[in-house]
This record gives C-alpha cells, structure tokens and sequence, in this order.
C-alpha cells in the first residue's frame, strides 16, 4: 500500500493486481506482465516486488481485478471501503466496513476498521456512533492515534468537552509537534474554561431567581422577570440541566404549592422546559413530582394553569415516547423502559375525564392529551394498541362525558367545548380499529352503556341516554345511526319532546338535529321528525327550543343541497327560515349557545342560492356571525366554516357533460340543476361583500383553535373558503393586510391532503403577486416554500403549477436563504421538467424562476455536470420569440456565465446555433434583453482567449461597434455600457487596436 501526503494510510487507495493480455480472457501466468496500480492513475510495472507464478491469484472477470487469494475477505471488504470513501462514497463506505467487521476475526484489522468507519461517522455528523467505533479500535490499542482524535473530534461535537479534551490530550502526548492536536488542545481547553465559567454564573443565576420568587419583600416586576428568566434558561438544554442538579425540583414544587397562579405558571412551564427531549429529566421529574400531582394541578379552575400542565404532560409523553428525535448519548441509556410510565399517565387522564374534582378547563386538555396522543399518526402502523387499552379502560368514561346534561344538578363541570372534545375523540377511537371484532367490541359497548341508562321511572338518565346519543352522533356517526335505529330510541325522543321540562325537550330536539345530518337519513326524518318540530315551533314560546326546532326544519329543508330542482319545502320556506334565523343571530339579548344555533340553521340554508344572497345583503348578521367565531366557544367553527363554503361556492361540484345531461333527460333520470343566482358573477358579488364585512381577520382566528375542536375537515373547509376568497387578484392585497397569508400556512402543513392542496394554491396566488416580506412577515417566509413546492407534480393541474412557480420566483428573489430552503425541498427537478412544458406561460414562469436560483452553487455545479441538455435548452429558450421568456433565460445564461467560466466555454459546444442566438439577443429591441445578451457576450471574452478570438473574428465586433457607439440613452444605458466594456475586454486582451488619431 503507498502511503500519500495529506491521506490516511488506513484509508488510502488499494493497489490493483491488474492482469494485461490482449488476445484472451485466461492467459497462463509466465505470458502476463504484472502491473501495480492504487487508484491514484499511476500504472507502472512494479520491479521492486517479486511476484512468483506459484502465488494463488483470483480473477474477477467483472472489474478486472485481481486479488490473492491468500488475502481474507475482510480485508478486501476494507479495501473496498477505502475507496468508497475516497471517492465521497460514505454510505457505501459504511456498508463495507460493517459488513468487514462481521467477518473479521483479526482484532488488529478489526481495529483498523472501526476507527476508518469510525471517519465515516463523522462526515455523516452521527456522532454518537463515530465515538462508539473510535472507542472500539482504542480498547485493542491505547495509543492509536487516529482513533483517538477522531473520538475527540465526535465528543467535542457531543458537547462533551471535558472527555474530548482528555483524548487530544493524549494525542498531543505521543506526537508533541503536531500543530493540529496543539490547536484543538489549546481551543479545548479555553472552552471548558468558559464553560465552567458560565455554568458557576449559571448556579449563582438559578439560585439568585429561586431566591427573588420565594422573597416576600420582591415586587411584582422583579417577580414576573425572575419568572421569566427562569422558563427562558430551562429552555436551553445547559440551563434545564444546571437547574436540575442544583435541586431545582424540589424548588419548583415549593413554588407550585405557594399556591398562587403566576407562581405556579412560572413552574409548571420551567418543568417543561427541562423535560423537553430529555428522557432522562423527564423521567425524573414525574417520579419526583408524581403524575397523580400533575393531574391534580391540570384540575384547577384556571385555563391557564390547566393549558401549562397539559403542555408539561405532552412534553413528558414526547420524551418518553420518542416523539422527541433528540439524542443525548449515555443519559437515555440510564433510563429502564419508559412504557409503565406511559400506560400510567393514560391511566391517569382517564381518570381525570370522568372526575368530579377536574374542572371543565382541566378536563378539556385531559381529553385534548387523549386525543393527541392516543390515536395513530400514522394508519400504515399497525399498533393499535394504545386505542384499544382506552376504550377497554375508558370509553365509558368519555361517552358519560357527552351525557352531561349542565342543565340538571349533579353534573360533571364543563367548558362549552368539552362535549364537542368528546365526540372528536371518541371518532378518532373508532377510526383507530383494524378490524370488524374490534369495531363491533366499541359500538357494543356504546350500546350497552345507553340502555343501561334508559329507566322508565328515572327522567334524568333518559335525557343521560339521549344526549350520549347526540354525542355519538357527533362523533362516529355510523354507531350513532345503528343505536338511533335501537327500539325504543325514536319513542324516548318523541316522548322527551312532549315533555313539560324544557331540558327534555332541549335534549330531544338537539339529538334529533344530529340524528339527520347525514343526507341520505333526511327521507326518514321528513316522514317521522318534520310534523314534531314544525309542532313544537310553533307551539312552544321558549325561544331556545325554538330555535333548535327551526334548525332542525332547516336541516331537513336543505338535504336536496344546491340542487336548485330538490327543493323539500315550498317556495320561499327557506328564505323564511333563514330570515328568523338572522334575526336571532343578531340578537345580543339572547345567550351565545342559543345563538350559535343560529348559525347552524343558516349551515344547512344556505346551500339555497337565494338565502346565500340574502345573507350576505345583511352586514349585521354577518359581523355577528364573524363576532361569535371569534369568542371562547369553539364550537361553532364549523357551522360558521359551512356557512362560508356555501357563500362562496367553494364545494366541490361535479361537472356536467353536456351529452350526459341529454342521456339522463332521455332516460327519464334525475338532472341537478344550477340555481341562477350560483352563476359566477354573483359568487363574485358575494366574495366582495364578505371580504369589506371582514371575513378574513374572523378565519384567521378560526385557524388558531385547538386541533382538538379545529378537525382535519373543518380545516378543509377553511382552505376552501380562502381559495375561493383569493380568486380575484384585487382582492388578495385585502387577505394580506387582515392576516391571511400567517393563517393560510398552518392550513397547508396540516390537514387532509384535499385541504392541504386548496390552503397551498392559495398561497400560491398571494405569493405569485405580493410581497413576500409582507405577506409573510419574519420566519413565516420559510415555512411558505414546502407548500408551493408540493403543487409542482404531474397531479396538481397547470394552474396550480403556475402560479406555484410564480410564488417560487418571489421567494427565490429574496435571498441566499430561501434559495436553499427551496432546493433543499427538492424542487429543483421539477422546476427543469417545467422548463420543457409545451404550455408557454408555465414555461416562461418554471424559466423565471430558474433564472432567480442559478445564484446558488448547487444550480450552477448541475449546469458544470456532461451529460445533460441543461445549458442547451437555455440557450436554444434565449432563440425563442416570446419576450418573458428570453428575458428570464437570457438573465439565467449571464448569471451563469458570470459564475462559471467553465459555462461561457460549454456554451458553444452544446448547439451549433449558439453564435447565431447571442447575436440576435445583442441586437435585440427590448433593452433589458440586449443588456443581458451584452453581459454574456462580457463573460465570455473574459472566459476563455481562444473563444475571445472567435467571438471578435465574428460579425459580433460590429455589433458591439454599433450599440457602444450609440449616444447616451437613460432607457438603454445598461446596454451601451455593456458593449463599451465589451470592446475594453478585448482591447486588454490584444485583440482589437483603436484607430489612431
């Protein structure tokens, strides 16, 4: 093996035997010149090294190479390995070194490749394993160098400084001249000094805030900034961990039970902090403080304290878990299986749910922690497991949460919210099951649950059984369904609504509501329900039954949709319907849950064009709907979402072919019809109305609701509206100055697929004609890139690859840092595939936008790389007659140019038209485009002097004569001072002379 200057010699090239004959495939030994290569490209007859004939060679006629057969396999495995890493192969370097090490049976080889693989570790930034390998190779020998810098190197990076220390240490004792181990050791050292520095500045700090909140002389300033101040340093992983070993616990505890809520805040969210990915710290923590404290605490009557320690569980369970990816080396390893731990925190929520000692605001975030963690992500896993041990252990419990009547004593306390949380999981539960016995276990025990509280002497566990019902049918619709079909479920709610109590018939109404919401079930209710509602109507003069009664006849009333032809009551019904509805809704004498159903009515009615016209005529119920969306019951965000989706038409809509239609009139089939006033000048009319009623600050406070109450489909809904509200470009700068670009971007990272790509089309249409900066203020910018990228597939359709590509162009202006953000999400390709589409608008904008990322290094190498047609079709796109198109490829080739001088020279070997085409650009009207052409033509003399000489022997000098000899022209300056330089160019170079005077 040759040893090189700058290589390692464990990772240099191997030689290779190389047998040379040039008649045939075997040749006998005593005919065959041996020659010595090692990869390097040196081949020479090796004449210091006796090769005998009796020696044992294999031939592999793949590679021509040959090995000794006396060699072991491992050896040849690390051979291999070597020269993957030579070449910057490192995953394949891996490969073979791991698959070396199985085999090997010789520890000092075995070493020699631990610690080579151990260099591949560390250029792949996987430290912790780069140190293990290290580790391994200096456990057979103490003084291997290499290993032992390399593992200083990987703990350094670890942020163990004091151990890496230690091994350079070492290293700079076996070879005290080296100037590289002497610098490391010298920066090592200067760092620990500053570390230990801040880390006693640290403690004095801890101990400082400890004692200025447990003071009772400190004001309430220096209170709340101590408080702060410690959340800020529990944070930082440095920080949790100087609090936690300078008995920080304890403290926070003693501040926990002070009792007061700033106090307790302060704690709850310093724990937080510390157990944010650090399993070690967390397990700690529940261990000191005990799960049974924390949910007691989560209990309190205070939404904020109760948010705080939900957030503090949800931390905990990520670390436990491994929903947090973060490593901390030796630290997890102390940690016994963290599963007891979380089956007990399940457990432990559980408990809370079904507790009346929890308060409304502590129940919702227990059921927000259920839902959040209980269900699968991911529906290609196939562990269920954590769904099943919560309806074995907790169903019952959640569906007696959605049977609390708050109206009756003796009841569970709730927020307006906590009953909807409920329904939301028990759909997610539900949706959870594999398979048929386990769907059939859940809706046996729902069903099992409700008639055991059925009792005919027994009024209140009626209303129990019906508003569980309602809650179910809130929930898994289909399970609901099945129980309403029950004997004696129908009769119970007949019975309820003739009942004297008004929360019989509250309850009863409210279950008949959900009982028909899905459509094909309206036929059933309009038979059986719609006399009993119009009845109670008209009869009752308690203006919260009344209203319930009128929704549910609006339900009924819209379940032929905006099938102008399906109308289920006589004309003009709905428009009256929908009027008291509005009249309600506007009411401020009347309570908000009455209120919200209001909106829910105007949900189902506006699916009819004419009451949709009507609404929007009516700025006060709109600002009032808008109002209501904004206040603490969250609730109603999804009537109020319908409601808009309907406004604006934003539904999905089958398309009526023309043939089709008169097949199914000739066939005697049901035809939709469109009703006149959905036509699209109206929907536009429509669009305006609810954008100056401010429809957009009220979606953007829709978006920040807990995803608990804010589900997957109501996102949807959202999406949809804001697509259908960014349609018309004058629109979109009203969007963005109300807050509508920050809102779009969570609907477009979160959601159903369905959703995510409306919430990104919108931001494409924003992003194509705004600022940036302004639509997207601060780190937003950022996070706008993943959803553009997204719409540049062969699914999405041409508009949408559009106006994403316009969006990428805005953002690809900005800066190096969004450049790379974009390449980073892999668009690249797809904007190049973009570039060769026959449709010339996206060509022109996939061009652009090419033209604002050849900046980057990343772009220009794939233009360096043979064999490819890049460069060619930027050229030949510079020869094209559209005008956008030259200017944004005329822009990309200069800027390469400038870039690379490798690319001025490629550029005339890729088209024998190149000459033609960058005189046609120097030439050319537009004097942004001649400018670009003039700065190409620069670059290319500045290049290269043979291609200087071709391009001045060319008819491009007159060219250049004539435009620098043009008088001064503010519009074409750019141009002529281009051609002047030009001329200057060649000048220097010798190639041209100027006449003498």
């Amino acid at each position: 093996m040759i040893a090189r200057r700058g290589v390692d010699e464990d990772l240099a090239p191997p030689l290779i035997i190389t047998w040379i004959h040039p008649l045939s495939w075997y040749v006998p030994p005593s005919k065959c010149k041996i020659y010595i290569s090692d990869a390097w490209g040196c081949l020479t007859t090796d004449t210091t090294r006796n090769y005998t004939q009796d020696r044992l060679f294999s031939y592999d006629a793949e590679s021509t190479l040959i090995t000794m057969g006396e060699i072991a396999d491992p050896v040849q495995l690390k051979d291999e390995g070597n020269k993957h890493f030579q070449a910057g192969e490192i995953d394949k370097a891996i490969e073979s070194y791991t698959k070396a090490i199985k085999s090997c049976k010789d520890k000092k080889v075995l070493a020699v490749i631990y610690r080579n693989r151990s260099a591949c570790f560390l250029k792949k930034e996987n430290y912790n394993s780069a140190a293990s390998d290290a580790t391994k190779a200096i456990d057979v020998d103490a003084a291997d160098i290499k290993a032992l810098y390399r593992r200083c190197q990987a703990l350094e990076k670890l942020g163990k400084l004091d151990m890496a220390f230690k091994d350079v240490q070492r290293c700079a004792t076996l070879e005290p001249k080296n100037k590289t181990f002497l610098e490391t050791l010298r920066r090592l050292g200067a760092e620990i000094q500053q570390k230990l520095k801040t880390s006693f500045s640290t403690d004095s700090r801890v101990e400082n805030m400890f004692e200025i909140l447990f003071s009772e002389e400190s004001d309430k300033e220096k209170l709340e900034k101590a408080a702060n101040n410690l959340i800020v340093l529990a944070r930082e992983d440095a920080g949790a961990e100087r609090i936690f070993q300078n008995n920080g616990v304890p403290l926070l505890v003693q501040l926990i039970e002070t009792g007061k809520p700033e106090m307790i805040l302060a704690a709850i969210r310093t724990l937080s902090g510390m157990c944010t990915g650090h399993r070690a710290r967390a397990t700690a923590i529940i261990h000191m403080i005990g799960i049974s404290k924390l949910c007691s605490i989560m209990a309190v009557d205070n939404e904020e304290i109760a948010l705080a320690t939900a957030n503090l569980f949800q931390c905990v369970y990520d670390s436990l878990s491994g929903g947090d990816k973060r490593n901390y080396g030796k630290e997890e390893a102390l940690v016994l299986d963290s599963s007891k731990d979380l089956k007990d925190i399940l457990l432990a929520l559980l408990e809370m749910i079904a507790s009346k000692k929890v308060s409304g605001h502590g129940r919702d975030q227990a059921l927000n922690l259920l839902t959040r963690n209980v269900p699968r992500k991911n529906k290609k896993s196939t562990d269920n497991s954590k769904s099943l041990f919560t309806i074995d252990h907790g169903l019952k419990k959640i569906l007696k949460v959605c049977g609390q009547v708050p109206d009756l004593p003796d009841q569970l306390p709730l927020t307006e919210n906590t009953q909807l949380i409920a329904s939301v999981l028990l759909n997610l539960l539900y949706d959870d099951m594999r398979c048929d016995p386990e769907r059939d276990n859940f809706r046996d025990i729902c069903d099992e649950y409700i008639k055991s509280k059925f009792d005919p002497n027994d009024m209140d566990k009626n209303i129990h059984a019906i508003n569980t019902l309602s809650g179910i049918l809130q929930g898994p619709f289909d399970v609901g369904n099945m129980l309403t079909g029950r004997q004696g479920v129908m009769e119970m709610m007949v019975a309820l609504c003739g009942s004297e109590r008004e929360v019989d018939q509250l309850v009863a109404v409210e279950a008949l509501i959900h009982a028909s919401t899905k459509t094909s079930k309206a036929s059933f209710f309009i038979s059986n329900g719609v006399s009993l509602l119009k009845e109670m109507y008209k009869k009752t003069k308690n203006e919260k039954i009344k209203i319930r009664a009128l929704v549910g006849l609006c339900k009924l009333g819209s379940a032929g949709g905006d099938d102008y032809s399906m109308r289920q009551f006589a004309e003009g019904s709905t428009e009256k319907l929908a009027k008291q509805c509005r009249k309600w809704l506007c009411n401020p004498t009347l309570d908000v849950r009455t209120r919200k159903w209001a909106v829910e009515g105007l949900a189902y009615l506006t699916n009819d064009a004419d009451v949709k016209d009507d609404f929007v005529e009516d700025e006060a119920a709109m600002r009032a709907m808008f109002e209501l969306a904004k206040s603490k019951d969250k609730t109603i965000l999804y009537a109020v979402a319908c409601t808009l989706v309907n406004c604006t038409n934003s539904y999905d809509k089958k398309e009526m072919i023309p043939e089709m239609v008169q097949l199914a009139k000739f066939s005697k089939q049901h035809v939709p019809e469109q009703h006149p006033k959905d036509k699209k000048d109206f929907i536009s009319r429509r669009v305006s109305r609810l954008l100056k009623a401010g429809v957009t600050s009220a979606l953007a406070v829709m978006v920040r609701a807990d995803n608990s109450i804010l589900t997957d489909q109501t996102k949807e809904m959202l999406a949809r509206v804001f697509l259908a509200l960014a349609d018309d470009i004058k629109d979109r700068g009203t969007i963005v100055a109300q807050g509508g670009g920050k809102a779009l971007i969570p609907l477009a990272l979160e959601g159903t697929d369905k959703g995510k790509i409306k919430a990104s089309h919108a931001l494409a249409k924003i992003a194509a004609v705004s600022n940036p900066e302004i639509a997207f203020p601060g780190e937003r910018i950022y996070e706008v890139v993943r959803p553009l990228v997204s719409l540049l597939n062969s699914e999405r359709d041409g508009l949408e690859n559009f106006e994403a590509l316009l969006g990428l162009t805005n953002l690809a202006a900005l800066n190096d840092k969004l450049r790379v953000k974009i390449l980073k999400e892999k668009a690249l390709p797809e904007i190049e595939n973009y570039m060769f589409e026959e449709h010339e608008q996206i060509r022109q904008a996939a061009t652009e936008c090419m033209c604002n990322l050849v900046c980057c290094k990343e772009v220009q190498d794939r233009y360096l790389e043979d064999g490819n047609d890049k460069l060619k079709l930027l050229v030949l796109l510079c020869g094209e007659d559209d005008e956008q198109l030259q200017r944004a490829s005329a822009g990309a080739l200069a800027m390469l140019t400038a870039a690379q001088k490798k690319l001025a020279v490629k550029l005339t070997k890729v088209t024998g038209q190149w000459l033609e085409i960058i005189q046609r650009l120097c030439l050319h009207d537009n004097p942004e485009i001649q400018h670009r052409g003039l700065v190409t033509v620069y670059n290319m003399l500045d290049a290269d002097e043979a291609l200087s000489k071709k391009l001045i022997e060319s008819e491009l000098l007159e060219i250049l004569t004539y435009v620098a000899k043009l008088e001064d022209n503010p519009k074409k300056q750019d141009a002529i001072n281009a051609a002047r330089s030009c001329l200057s160019k060649a000048m220097d170079s010798g190639l041209i002379k100027p006449f003498s005077n």
